[in-house]
């Protein structure tokens, strides 16, 4: 098998098996054609079945040396690894290739998070006297009561809200749905809005008349005007920090976190594949995990009733 027919074959796995978008599907093929840039260059005449451990290993080196920043090198080494484990799941090779390769060790990037009072202060800021205050109010009471992504908050419908049960159904990062309570007062400007602003527009799309939040053209919003809207609002609350759609999400996970949430109900509400991601969102403090661990582990238990004899 050559690498074309190879590459190929990984697309077709992502999309059909994997359910992945384009963008990340392209973002793996770009990953393994770097890895036969690579053999091309160095004249090595191997096929994508052939290619060993000290091959890969001198590729990394190769990327090392081309001033690759290290999360660039780790994404590049988990696409061959994707690559590699499909060529393993076809039974097109008996082992991979990858198993002992390990990327660049990361540091975990925490990103700006807003107090509840930050985020009282922002929406403090919105002009609640025109048509989209009205709509900006409901969009970022949605954002932040349910830690939506921005692409989950522009996509959401009319069809998938469910006040009656308080309940959205979003859906997420690779087409996938969940389930996720929404507050009291999120859903009570949303009712403000649908009522007062968006039963009243001129025209609607009827593309886009199912999506909750629209444009005065009748149309889906755009993810850098939640953005702008957003980065707008910070400024005039005085707030210094870099805020983004994704801060609100950020604050909404740690919030919880801090108030007594369990790790894995949030993991859920955020639709996280992985704990370990909403470990990274959720960034609990010191003293949090101290009287976590002194309240509910077994060890710390009844401590104060010991009796020794």
């Amino acid at each position: 098998m050559d690498w074309n027919s190879a590459v190929n074959g990984f697309k077709a796995y992502l999309m059909l098996e994997r359910s992945l978008s384009q963008n990340s599907i392209d973002a793996y093929e770009d990953d393994v054609l770097k890895l036969y840039q690579y053999t091309e260059i160095q004249e090595i005449k191997k096929s994508p079945l052939e290619v060993q451990f000290e091959d890969i290993e001198s590729f990394i080196h190769w990327i090392n040396k081309m001033g690759l920043g290290a999360r660039s090198q780790a994404r590049i080494i988990s696409g061959i690894k994707a690559f590699y484990k499909y060529l393993l799941v076809e039974d097109l090779i008996d082992d991979t290739p990858t198993e002992l390769i390990e990327g660049p060790r990361l540091s975990r990037k925490i990103p700006d998070v807003l107090s509840y009072e930050e985020i009282s202060l922002i929406l403090l800021q919105i002009d609640m006297s025109t048509d989209h205050g009205q709509r900006n109010k409901a969009m970022l009471e949605t954002l932040y009561a349910c830690g939506l992504r921005v692409s989950e908050l522009i996509t959401l419908k009319l069809s998938n809200y469910h006040p009656e049960v308080g309940y959205i159904k979003v859906l997420g990062k690779n087409n996938k749905e969940r389930i996720v309570p929404i507050g009291e007062e999120a859903m009570k400007q949303i009712a403000f809005y649908c009522d007062g602003i968006r039963r009243h527009l001129k025209v609607i799309d009827p593309k886009h008349s199912d999506f909750i939040f629209l444009n005065r053209r009748g149309k889906r919003l755009s993810r850098i005007m939640i953005f702008n809207i957003i980065k707008d609002l910070t400024a005039k609350a005085g707030i210094k920090k870099k805020v983004s759609p994704h801060t609100f999400r950020h604050s909404f996970a740690t919030h919880l976190v801090e108030g007594g949430a369990d790790l894995r109900a949030v993991q859920d509400m955020l639709g996280h594949e992985s704990i370990t991601t909403t470990e990274i969102y959720t960034h609990l403090d010191t003293d949090y995990l101290r009287e976590t661990i002194l309240s509910f582990h077994p060890r710390n238990k009844n401590r104060t009733k010991t009796v020794y004899s």
